[in-house]
């Protein structure tokens, strides 16, 4: 029996989590927007690079019209752009620009085998000719990953856990990886799902104590974005401000970042 096949099966693991997520309260766009900021975080660690969860939000949250993110806060917005459409050439190019559509089509129909194996095959090719890329790397393996599992969105899972180490094996040995990544991967997203599921549930209950115009649609952005600055919302700036404090106030969203002024909120 090859050694990849040891650990727990990934694809019941797979269908687990494809089970509770295909569930109609949970928030699925929340959910994906939360899991693109840890792979973020996962990835910028594993570059090196010192920026957590709150420099990356700051990093994409604070800038002006112009602004470039710098290198953490491209990393985010890669991921975000990766999560928020249904996988597809056009997508995928989005979030990485800097590959063809035609080398994207062609990843999305590498491979063979199941949906681990077909994603560790993406991996090594991309990394075989772009060995500097780990970010798009894996971006592509977790689109091939979630395309082969018949999932219409990217939902970050092997990048959540794979490290420096395992991206420099190849064949089995790599496979051997993403296996173990899955499964400790769908462990850790499990308890997000239920978590979020149940702060959404809570959110939406409060929606009839709301009096402000736009509320309603204030409300549906934060159950789509891990965080917003109340100027994202679509009141007046002292308005959404009050909502803001509202919501907090009500225990159904979180100021992010202890700040007094350029405050994020977040589910």
């Amino acid at each position: 029996m090859p050694r990849y096949q040891l650990c727990d099966d990934p694809c019941n693991k797979a269908a687990t989590l494809h089970l509770v997520v295909e569930r109609a309260d949970v928030p699925h766009d929340l959910l994906r927007n939360r899991l693109s900021l840890t792979a973020s975080e996962a990835c910028v660690r594993l570059l090196g690079r010192p920026e957590r969860a709150g420099d990356l939000r700051d990093a994409v949250h604070l800038m002006r019209p112009g602004d470039q993110p710098g290198p953490a806060g491209a990393i985010y917005l890669q991921w975000q752009r990766s999560v928020a459409r249904p996988i597809s050439v056009g997508a995928l190019q989005r979030a990485l620009p800097s590959i063809s559509a035609e080398q994207i089509a062609t990843l999305l129909d590498a491979g063979q085998g199941g949906p681990v194996m077909r994603a560790a095959v993406v991996l090594e090719t991309v990394l075989a000719t772009h060995p500097r890329e780990e970010v798009m790397a894996l971006i592509v393996a977790d689109a091939v990953l979630a395309q082969s599992l018949g999932w219409t969105h990217v939902l970050p899972l092997l990048a959540v856990v794979l490290k420096s180490r395992d991206l420099r094996k190849r064949g089995t040995d790599l496979q051997l990886a993403c296996h173990k990544a899955l499964v400790s991967s769908i462990g850790a997203t499990l308890p997000v799902v239920a978590d979020l599921t149940r702060r959404a549930a809570h959110l939406r209950a409060v929606i009839p104590k709301l009096r402000a115009k736009g509320a309603g649609d204030a409300v549906a952005l934060f159950l789509s974005n891990d965080a917003l600055m109340p100027t994202a919302l679509p009141l007046s700036d002292r308005a959404a401000r009050r909502l803001c404090d509202r919501l907090v106030d009500l225990g159904v969203v979180r100021e992010l970042t202890g700040r007094d002024t350029f405050r994020l909120y977040g589910v």
